[in-house]
C-alpha cells in the first residue's frame, strides 16, 4: 500500500486557514433550516443528492413540518410528495419517518447531542451527525464529503485514504483556532474554487500555498 503524502506544515495550515476565514468569518451550512430537526432530515435527505436540491425539495416542507411529531402527523405519503425529486426518495421518507418517531418515543421529541445517539437513528451516518454536532451543537465535528476528501487530499492539508482518515487528518493537523470551522471551508472551497474537473486555480486564494503540481491557468 502507498504511503500517504505527507500533510502540510503547521504554519502552511495557518496561513492558509487565516485566509479562507478572512474570505468567509462565519461559513454556515448550505442547507436551509429553521432548527435542530429540520436540519437533521435535511441532511439525511442530501445523500446522494445536492444541497440546492434538498432545499428546493424542502422549502415548503419545513413550512409545515418543525417537529418530530409534525413529521410524523403528515406520514410517510406526505413527506413522500414533498421529497420525491430526491434521489431515494422513498427509502429516506421511511428513514426519517422511523428516525422522527425514535425522537418522539425515546428522546421527547429532542435531537440528541450524541454522535453515539445519532448515528443509531435510521438514515444518520457519521458525516450526518458531524453537521448537526457541528452546526448545532458547536463542537468541532468534521463532516467529510466528496468536496472535503478531494481538497483535503489536493491540497495535503489532511490526506488520507477515504474519509475517515481525511477527518482524522483534520482533527490531528489543522490547528485548534480553526477547527470548528473547518469543514464548512473545505466544502465551500470544493465547492466552487477547488473543483474535481478543473479546479479554478487563477482566482483560489491559497494557490502559491498549495501543493497540487496539475494547477489549471
Amino acid at each position: 500500500m502507498a504511503r500517504l503524502p505527507q500533510p502540510l506544515p503547521y504554519a502552511d495550515q495557518v496561513a492558509i486557514f487565516s485566509r479562507l476565514r478572512d474570505a468567509d468569518p462565519a461559513p454556515v451550512t448550505e442547507l436551509e433550516h429553521g432548527n435542530a430537526f429540520q436540519l437533521l432530515v435535511a441532511v439525511a435527505l442530501s445523500a446522494q443528492a445536492t444541497d440546492a436540491g434538498v432545499n428546493r425539495a424542502t422549502r415548503e416542507l419545513f413550512e409545515k413540518v418543525s417537529t418530530p411529531q409534525q413529521m410524523l402527523d403528515l406520514g410517510e405519503d406526505g413527506l413522500t410528495e414533498h421529497i420525491k425529486t430526491i434521489g431515494l426518495f422513498r427509502q429516506k421518507a421511511k428513514n426519517v419517518m422511523k428516525l422522527s418517531r425514535i425522537l418522539v418515543d425515546d428522546y421527547d421529541g429532542q435531537v440528541p447531542s450524541s454522535r453515539a445517539a445519532l448515528m443509531s437513528l435510521p438514515g444518520v451516518g457519521r458525516k450526518t451527525a458531524n453537521v448537526v454536532l457541528n452546526c448545532v451543537f458547536h463542537q468541532p465535528a468534521q463532516a467529510v464529503d466528496t468536496h472535503i476528501f478531494r481538497v483535503g487530499n489536493r491540497t495535503r492539508i489532511a490526506p488520507g485514504r477515504d474519509v475517515d482518515e481525511v477527518e482524522r487528518a483534520i482533527e490531528d493537523n489543522v490547528p485548534a483556532e480553526f477547527q470548528q470551522n473547518a469543514h464548512h471551508w473545505l466544502i465551500l472551497h470544493g465547492r466552487y474554487v477547488c473543483q474535481a474537473r478543473r479546479p479554478r486555480c487563477a482566482i483560489c486564494p491559497i494557490n502559491d500555498l498549495c501543493p497540487y503540481e496539475e494547477k489549471t491557468e
